[in-house]
Parts: structure tokens; sequence; C-alpha cells
């Protein structure tokens, strides 16, 4: 049975389909900046908190990388992360624009681990100073941010720069195979779909009365990570995505802070999204709730059977052609660590599809379009949503520049 795809031939998708057709170029693997091709690659770090510490420390064991220059806006953060890499003192950059000083000097690639709305920013620079880009996921907070990084991929095809976006789940074996069966048509006609995210943590906060203080706690802070349906939540909503392989048509959503003391953002979800062809994904998220299970689970049903997905458990299909799949293991590590040995091989290799960027770029724009939805308490379009183009500006009014 031919590869299922709900998406339909409408012009409005046009911006996503330039991102995945393009074509695979190869390059001879023997220079990289004129060192051999197994040299280690020379590597920047932007956003030195905790996550951008810890995939650090996952470039470096690969044997693969050279940390050579860092970011962030605080000095303290570079400090400890130059000493912790053995990056030269000249070259450690603080303040809001210390990334453009780290763009300006010699290195091969960058991974940008900085709060999401910086991303499409960062990246954009990136692009046009002639690196390579390792970025976090979520790729944006809003329409433009996505349709940003759409053009960055775009642009790092074509001048031959690699664009990698860090979806755990999507450099997992066990995901990769349970969603090549269903394309192939394995679960039959999709029916209907499930994804949820319930996690006893979230974020609580505290009280941030300056400007400094609600940067180094941008989770709580909407303008900031997009609320924890975009940050967070789009983990469970791309594996939805993925499955069912099209954009959604519209949303209908609700959701609040019923626990939530500090920021912005709210602590549950309820979104309905419709599909093209009658397919209706329900999605719910809730943070904060302690003795909850932790889950990133997503399950879609179909005519001949199931597929199941958790992050933090099983992956399989049940039915008429049932996949046994297995564990997961511990994917928050091991999905990491695959993508920076594919970020290796892509740059050695010479692949510039980038082929992680028009998916990300779907996903992320699932996740706002479920936010557009609760936030309004009405059904919002996909259309409606693009045509909308809504841009979130944090205050970074008292910010060293």
């Amino acid at each position: 049975m031919a590869e299922q795809d709900l998406t339909p031939k409408l012009g409005r998708r046009a911006f996503l389909a330039g991102a995945a057709a393009t074509t695979f170029t190869l390059m001879k693997p023997r220079s990289l900046r004129g060192t051999e091709a197994n040299s280690a690659i020379e590597l920047g770090l932007m956003g030195c908190g905790g996550r951008g510490t810890w995939i650090a420390r996952l470039f470096k064991s690969s044997g693969k990388y050279r940390f050579v220059a860092c970011a962030d806006y605080f000095a303290d953060r570079v400090g400890a992360f130059g000493n912790r890499f053995q990056v030269a003192k000249e070259r450690r950059y603080a303040t809001l624009s210390g990334y453009g000083r780290l763009l300006e000097s010699k290195l091969d690639a960058v991974a940008i681990e900085t709060p999401p709305y910086f991303h499409p920013e960062q990246a954009a620079a990136a692009v046009d100073a002639g690196k390579h880009v390792f970025l976090a996921k979520p790729v944006a907070i809003d329409v433009p941010g996505c349709l940003s990084i759409a053009a960055s991929g775009r642009k790092a095809t074509a001048r031959k720069q690699v664009f990698l976006v860090d979806f755990q789940t999507r450099a997992d074996k066990l995901y990769r195979e349970a969603v090549r069966r269903v394309h192939g048509g394995d679960i039959g006609k999709l029916v209907c779909g499930e994804a949820h995210y319930p996690w006893q943590g979230g974020g609580s906060g505290t009280d941030s009365s300056n400007p400094e203080e609600r940067l180094r706690q941008w989770y709580c802070t909407l303008a900031l990570s997009g609320d924890v349906i975009v940050e967070q939540d789009i983990h469970t909503l791309d594996v939805a995505t993925w499955f069912i392989n099209a954009d959604p048509v519209r949303a209908f959503g609700t959701g609040g802070r019923a626990i939530r003391r500090y920021g912005n953002i709210w602590d549950h979800f309820s979104v309905t999204y419709w599909f093209p062809r009658d397919f209706i994904l329900t999605f719910t998220s809730v943070k904060m709730i302690p003795g909850v299970k932790d889950e990133i689970r997503c399950r879609v049903f179909g005519s001949e059977g199931m597929v199941h997905s958790d992050y933090f458990g099983d992956v399989y299909i049940r039915g008429n052609k049932p996949y046994e799949g297995g564990s997961t293991g511990n994917l928050y590590t091991t999905g990491a660590a695959t993508n920076i040995e594919d970020f290796h091989r892509f740059i050695t290799q010479g692949n510039y599809v980038n082929a992680t960027v028009a998916p990300s770029v779907r996903s992320n724009l699932t996740s706002v379009l479920g936010r557009a939805a609760a936030y309004s308490g009405k059904t919002v379009t996909w259309d409606e949503m693009i045509r909308a183009g809504v841009k979130l500006e944090p205050d970074l009014t008292g910010l060293k520049r």
C-alpha cells in the first residue's frame, strides 16, 4: 500500500514544501575548513545554561567536536562553561549581542540552546555567517519565527550548510520503523489519534521582578518560551504530525492556570485538532501535578490496527500487521547523541538535504495553532493563523545589549 499523505494539495502549504523538495548533495569527505574529514569540528555554543551544558558534554564525549567559543547573556554561565570546556577567555561572549560576536569568529558550526524566542534570529545569523546549525526544539514561538526557520533551512541547503533540529524521537530507530510502517499502510486507513503530555514537574518558577531574573526563568514567560504547549508539548505533537503526515486544518481548545503562581504561561491545555479526511487528534497537557506518571504519549488508530508510542516507554503496533517494537530506553540522551552523530556525518559527507527542518516547522506551527485556539476559546484555522502572523515580543528593557 502506498504511503499515506493526508496533506491537501493547497498553495497555503507551499512554504513548507520548499524545505522538503531538496536534493542530496555529495562532496568528497576530504576537508572541512582545510582539515581532514575525521578531525574535530570547531563548534560554538549559544546558550550556556543547564541544557546547553548538558548537551555540550555529549558533543565532547563523541570525540568529533571541539568547543572553541561560547555565548550567553549571563557572564557567570559563559565563564563556567568556558572553564569546563577549555574555551579561550577572549572567545567567551556575554550580553544579548554576544552571539553575534561568536559568529564573527572562526568556527565551523554552532549549537543553539538559547530560549526559543531567540532561535529564529540566531539561526538566520548563523546561516548567513556560513556556519552549520544544530538547533534545539522548539524552533520558534510564533508564526513569523517558524517561517523564518523554514527560510533559513532552505538557505542552508542552497549554500551547502547543514541545519539539524534536535528532536530525540526522530532519531530513534523504534519510532522511525513505526512511522515507516504506518505510512506504508500497516494500520490501514487512519481514523483518529490522541496525544498526551502529563508531567509532575512544570517549572513552577519564582517571583521575578527584574528583567535578568525573568530571563533566567524564561520558561515561565510566554514571549520567551511560547508557553508549555509550544516549548514542551511539541514533543508529542511532533510525533502525532509525523504519524499523520499532514498539517492540521483547524483546532479548538481550552486550558488555563489552575496551579501556576508565577509567570504568564498556563499549566494545562486541552485541544482538538482536525486534519484532512476527517482525521481528529485529541491533545491534553497538564503540569505540576504531584504523583502523576510522566508520559509523552501518542497513539494513532487505523482501520487495521493502532500504533502506540511513549517517549518514556514503548513503541509498538498492534493489529493485523503487528510490530513488536520495544523500549525507548534513555531516549533523552540516546536521541540527542544520535543527532550529534548525524550532524557530524552530514557535515563531513556533504549531506545538505536538511530533512529535519520542514517537519519541525510543521509541528511547531501545530503547537502554535493549539495555543491560539485555547487562548481564544474559539476554533482557529491554519489559514487564519498563517494570515494573522501574530508575533510575540518579550520586554527586554534593562538587559545589557
